[in-house]
């Protein structure tokens, strides 16, 4: 069926581009995923909190290097792209990327985990901000969503600290490991004054 819209974004509006690295501040920065972040990978999803709110564990290592190498097929297709927040010594300490990425509607969703030792820094704040003004400016993006479970303080601190609007609770609408959860939304607009 056609549409009765003009998509707000052309069919390869991300894909004609290579994925960039994008400087957050001194000393840390986003980068594409390669296939020896595969250990930090694994590393991640060992953790609890990270599976907690992720709903996902890896049980091997070809397992990481598989999630690892998902992401360029991702890009192409402009259904998803995902950045390893490196610091100076490019080593992944987390993830930052956009999901469900709608190039008819110009918008996506916001996902990130942080390893325990890069949590309390404000990194996963300051990493939001790097996606957000790139997911405007050079993505041509409309709208950011960012849903989390109302369990989890810590990510509605650094949504707000983003400068990400709450739109209201979404009840029972995602299942984690101990059941279903209710989800806050926050979502963040182009036109939204910056933060």
């Amino acid at each position: 069926m056609p549409l009765l819209v003009t998509p707000a974004l052309a069919a390869g509006s991300l894909a004609a581009q290579e994925q960039p690295h994008l400087e957050v501040r001194p000393g840390l920065a986003l980068r594409p995923w390669r296939d020896d972040d595969a250990p930090a990978v694994r590393a991640a999803f060992d953790c609890p909190a990270i599976q907690r709110w992720h709903v996902l564990r890896l049980d091997d290592d070809a397992e990481a290097r598989a999630w690892t190498a998902q992401w360029t097929g991702r890009w192409r297709a402009e259904t998803a792209v995902s950045f390893a927040i490196v610091e100076d010594d490019d080593r992944p300490i987390g993830q930052t990327g956009l999901r469900d990425v709608s190039l008819t509607d110009a918008s996506a969703q916001i996902s990130y985990w942080l390893l325990p030792d890069a949590r309390g820094r404000g990194i996963a704040t300051a990493a939001l901000g790097a996606l957000t003004r790139w997911s405007f400016t050079r993505a041509g993006l409309n709208r950011l969503g960012l849903d989390h479970s109302t369990a989890n303080a810590a990510s509605c601190r650094v949504a707000t600290r983003g400068g990400f609007a709450v739109e209201g609770v979404a009840r029972r609408s995602m299942r984690h490991a101990d059941g279903w959860h209710d989800m806050h939304r926050h979502a963040r607009l182009r036109t939204d004054r910056p933060t």
